[in-house]
């Protein structure tokens, strides 16, 4: 059942590759394109139905079944709500999680925090379950994510991390050599905030680029670091200790 559910995925993202729509498919299959829509949604179709549609594109079933394959093995670039659901819910997946996408090994989860190797184990498989890794002999680890990998806007991991921040991360009087504080205010027009807005995310690839540039050297080389890049309007709750001077 899981695999067929895969093998429509495929099938939908071929006919989106080929411009063909619903309603295409329905002229095609001589059915309503709500019976369509109802097939991909609840993932049945026939295999003659499937086959069909396929001819419509000028593929194979065959080929079909390579693109499923190919699938599999690709490098993805985001998980699901609810698999970022699971990751969350379990804090220990979540801490093997960050180390694995920081290239940590086995050995050194196992040196630094607090956790058995059975537990860590079984949470590497999860990842490998969710395709961000592939477990290699000996519980080696390879990553399989895409260089563009995002976690979903606002899904549960940012939501997380956003709440720690919160309390954890501003915690600090960011007077250590590795720590930077830098706050400013000002005042844009729209196409300036559209200028800087650019530069903050220019920053933020240019961050992960370096940290995939160091991912080669050793652990002890390395310090665990977060970046925050944030801006908002004065208007959004910020400086709220202004907001009773404020005529209505």
């Amino acid at each position: 059942m899981a695999q067929t559910a895969q093998l429509i995925n495929v099938l939908k993202k071929a006919l989106k590759a080929h411009g063909k729509t619903y309603a295409d498919t329905a002229r095609h299959l001589d059915i309503s394109e709500a019976s369509v829509k109802r097939g991909f949604s609840q993932k049945n179709f026939s295999l003659q139905r499937l086959d069909r549609i396929c001819q419509m594109i000028g593929i194979e079933f065959t080929d079909l079944l390579q693109m499923l394959k190919d699938s599999a093995t690709a490098p993805i670039s985001g998980l699901t709500l609810e698999q970022e659901k699971e990751i969350v819910s379990d804090i220990e997946l979540l801490l093997v999680t960050v180390c694995v996408l920081n290239r940590w090994t086995l050995e050194q989860i196992l040196n630094y925090f607090n956790m058995s190797e059975l537990e860590c184990v079984k949470r590497l498989i999860k990842l490998d379950r969710l395709k961000m890794i592939e477990l290699l002999p000996n519980n080696r680890v390879k990553l399989l994510l895409a260089p563009n990998f995002q976690w979903q806007e606002n899904g549960p991991i940012q939501q997380f991390f956003q709440k720690k921040l919160q309390s954890d991360f501003f915690d600090s009087s960011f007077r250590d050599e590795r720590e930077s504080l830098i706050v400013i205010n000002g005042m844009l027009a729209a196409s300036s905030f559209s200028v800087f807005q650019r530069k903050m995310e220019h920053l933020a690839r240019e961050f992960t680029d370096l940290s995939n540039d160091d991912a080669g050297l050793p652990l002890e080389e390395r310090n665990g670091m977060t970046a925050v890049l944030a801006m908002r309007p004065w208007g959004n709750g910020i400086f709220s200790e202004f907001k009773k001077y404020r005529r209505n």
